[in-house]
């Protein structure tokens, strides 16, 4: 769950890391009374979950009512890579004498807390990685260990931090491991981190994830789970319990299995498609499951053709022919459907198929995942 500066912002005042004093606002009149509270001058910034909000003007310098109202005026209701923006974020602005970077996330090869720190900060990290790699440094954590603070004040070191900011870094360094780890996030970033003419070590910006899966012990994050903006699609899936991402190709992804449908996304990347979503049904393929996946994915006016791809261990192949068949019965599909079924009694499904009755324009059957990839995707780009 990813969620909107103000909110990381809010969740890092938590764990004690300093942001600056601000507010909240979905109207200029609101946006006003907060740059009143705050104190000018102040900056007012779009909120919304993709970056280049810079670039695209979402964020403004004020130094009073007036200019806060032109700001807020013009940056609410304003589209950012496909986002529209429905709040903005009016905080006091700070003095800058130097930006870092910082994060915290999982390896998952390591299977380790991952630190990444650099001296490059505000600007995207990718970018940093592309031109400069060696300004980036990075601390594999043993989740047992933790983070110490001479491991932080060597990280710092290593990462060619000022004197003047070193012990004022690595102590935001322990807070904010500190917020990933007792606070489930999958990641905890600020960039930029910035040094202030006083000496402070100060959070000008917050991005954090949190893991869902840890929703159980945190009742207060429904409140952040009321502002997930989700598409139609995503709606949809919900609803149903469906594990989907959109995406913004033209080939559907239904798989069992979420290691099994990151494949799938890749081999269709792989032969030159592009794909819609990520859908994984897990270990049942039921004909009601099957129904209300192919409804989702029908529901995406991109899609031109669906890659089913199914690799049956305790799910069995002529369960899953037969979820296929009947929820075909039910949906009325636009895009034509390629299936791969192997695995436990996948001959057996492959005959369901083959003797359903279904038109070859409207399902055809692979024997590999690669097959089948190519067929999906050259029906999409026809």
């Amino acid at each position: 769950m990813d969620l909107f500066e103000y909110q990381g912002k809010q969740y890092f005042s938590q764990f004690d890391i300093p942001v600056s004093a601000g507010g909240v606002a979905t109207t200029v009149d609101e946006a006003v009374a907060v740059a009143q509270k705050a104190g000018y001058p102040v900056v007012v910034k779009a909120q919304v979950q993709v970056g280049g909000r810079g670039k695209a003007g979402g964020i403004k310098l004020a130094n009073d009512a007036t200019e806060v109202r032109t700001h807020a005026g013009n940056i609410l209701g304003m589209d950012i890579k496909g986002h529209v923006v429905k709040r903005i974020w009016v905080e006091n602005a700070s003095d800058i004498k130097a930006e870092y970077y910082a994060s915290f996330t999982l390896d998952r090869a390591a299977k380790q807390h991952l630190l990444m720190l650099s001296v490059e900060g505000g600007v995207e990290i990718e970018e940093v990685a592309a031109k400069n790699p060696e300004a980036i440094i990075k601390l594999h954590i043993n989740p047992v260990d933790g983070l110490s603070l001479t491991a932080a004040k060597k990280a710092v070191v290593d990462a060619k931090i000022p004197a003047e900011a070193q012990a004022g870094v690595a102590e935001m360094l322990i807070k904010l491991y500190r917020c990933f780890t007792e606070g489930d996030c999958d990641l905890a970033e600020i960039n930029p981190l910035i040094l202030k003419p006083t000496g402070e070590i100060h959070a000008l910006d917050a991005k954090v994830s949190l893991d869902e899966n840890a929703e159980f012990r945190h009742p207060e994050w429904a409140e952040f789970m009321a502002t997930i903006e989700l598409d139609a699609r995503e709606k949809l899936a919900r609803e149903y319990g469906l594990q989907y991402i959109g995406l913004d190709g033209t080939v559907g992804i239904i798989a069992n299995g979420a290691g099994l449908a990151m494949s799938t996304l890749d081999v269709v990347n792989q032969v030159g498609g592009t794909a819609a979503n990520f859908l994984d049904i897990g270990g049942g393929a039921n004909a009601d499951l099957m129904a209300h996946a192919l409804e989702v994915i029908n529901s995406d006016k991109n899609v031109k053709s669906i890659f089913i791809n199914i690799f049956g261990g305790i799910t069995r192949g002529e369960e899953v022919a037969k979820g296929i068949v009947e929820a075909m019965s039910r949906v009325d599909l636009r895009a034509p459907i390629v299936i791969r079924l192997d695995g436990t009694n996948a001959q057996e499904g492959r005959e369901i198929l083959a003797n359903a009755g279904i038109p070859a324009s409207k399902l055809t059957s692979k024997p590999t995942m690669l097959d089948a990839a190519r067929a999906a995707v050259e029906l999409a780009q026809k």
